[in-house]
């Protein structure tokens, strides 16, 4: 069997030295169109000063457990079935549905289909990433913290949606979006010079909750100098009506004891659906070798009101700057890249129930270590303080209204601004 498996080999090989300029090439196999990689992020986060320090947007296991875990496990199958036509899927094994840890959810499932034999225009239809911002564009795979900022990423919870995305890039442009990424200099990946798209605004793997759909508008542009230095410049928009989702939380004033103790949810105005518009700016100095890269947004949202008895309309801004530092290394690894990155957002959490007001000033200090193209570490010490995501009263006697000076104090209120400091670690492996 062997034998006849290398005599087959063999003769292929002789056939194709053999065929000319102009003969009609073999026909593909399936899977010689069909790639799969992939990439794990394992972490461990100490919270050295305050359990009640958590992170729901970003890093769930942040808090008082200090434990390992899961933060991404992420398999991507893709591949050009016709000329015409790119396909891509990107299921995730580490997100949470019910309590249950390590559980599947999709988040990319999508088709490009190019317009033209040069592949400068092209339509994406399906589950793929709102072309906002910067950061909700690169990977997590690429990106140097170890999470994306609150206030762009605010925008899209899981950077995702359902919808229709046209794109368009020279094919110039197109090539430094794939030499950003490919060079090892952090680069956000091909979502186009230009783009608009229609998508359902309620983020990803949910159902749209009213008829009004989300209108984008993208673009993006990386230069190149005489002297090879790259940088890129970028502005998007978006508008839309959001609808949100109510929870029981105790009001401050105003409401009969009975429905505090009780559990009181927030009024909603127009069936819950806010007028949801923001826009964003970025610029990146791509490292080579120092780099500086910054993001800002201003807009408005949902937002639960002082009093948390109603769900009003809010202004929200908000942004970073990151300063970091590209070193190659000659033997024991591929590269060194030092950073400090400052954040700050003042807005809201429209994904979460009730749009709580939320705060955020944050500055770390971290490094990333690769050893090689499949494995790196990052360390990184962090300085926060944010808005809880906590609606739950400590003990929920201090909001008993009959007892007067008699309730004990509050250990906790709802959405209580917290600080801490954290020390965080990620071992990452690619394949």
């Amino acid at each position: 069997v062997q034998l006849k498996a290398d005599e087959e080999k063999r003769q292929v090989k002789e056939f194709e030295e053999s065929r000319g300029v102009g003969d009609v090439p073999i026909r593909e196999r399936w899977y010689e169109k069909i790639s799969i990689r992939g990439y794990t992020q394992f972490r461990y986060n100490n919270s050295t000063n305050n359990n009640l320090l958590i992170n729901q947007q970003g890093d769930r296991s942040i808090g008082k457990n200090d434990e390992f875990f899961l933060r991404r496990a992420r398999v991507i199958v893709s591949g050009q079935p016709h000329e015409r036509v790119f396909i891509y899927v990107q299921p995730e094994f580490a997100s949470l549905l019910s309590g249950t840890e390590q559980t599947v959810t999709l988040r990319d499932w999508y088709a490009d289909l190019f317009l033209t034999e040069n592949k400068e225009w092209r339509i994406r239809a399906g589950l793929s990433k709102v072309p906002f911002g910067f950061e909700n564009m690169q990977s997590s795979q690429n990106r140097l913290g170890l999470d994306r900022n609150d206030a762009i990423n605010s925008a899209q919870n899981n950077e995702r949606d359902l919808g229709l995305f046209l794109y368009y890039a020279p094919t110039h442009v197109r090539e430094r979006f794939r030499r950003l990424v490919d060079s090892g200099l952090k680069g956000s990946g091909d979502y186009g010079m230009l783009g608009i798209g229609v998508y359902n605004g309620q983020t990803a793997n949910k159902r749209d909750a009213n008829k009004d759909k989300h209108v984008v508008f993208h673009s993006m542009y990386p230069m190149e100098f005489p002297n090879g230095q790259m940088f890129q410049v970028g502005m998007d928009a978006y508008t839309g009506q959001f609808n949100v989702s109510t929870a029981p939380v105790v009001p401050l004033t105003g409401v009969p004891n009975e429905q505090v103790l009780g559990g009181f949810s927030p009024i909603l105005r127009n069936g819950g659906n806010y007028l949801d518009e923001r826009v964003a700016w970025h610029f990146v100095l791509f490292p080579q070798p120092f780099g500086l890269q910054g993001e800002y947004t201003i807009g408005r949202g949902p937002e639960l009101n002082r009093a948390r008895t109603e769900v009003t309309s809010g202004t929200l801004r908000g942004g970073y700057l990151q300063l970091f530092y590209n070193y190659r290394c000659e033997s024991l690894c591929e590269s060194v890249m030092p950073f400090v990155r400052a954040q700050e957002y003042y807005g809201a959490k429209k994904h979460e129930a009730n749009a709580p007001k939320n705060t955020v000033r944050e500055v770390e200090v971290g490094l990333e270590y690769r050893f090689n193209q499949a494995l790196e570490l990052t360390v990184e010490y962090t300085w926060t303080q944010r808005s809880s995501a906590d609606s739950s009263t400590i003990p929920a006697s201090c909001a008993d209204n009959s007892l007067g000076s008699g309730a004990p104090a509050c250990t906790q209120t709802p959405y209580q601004l917290q600080s801490g400091n954290l020390v965080r670690f990620q071992l990452q492996w690619s394949f």
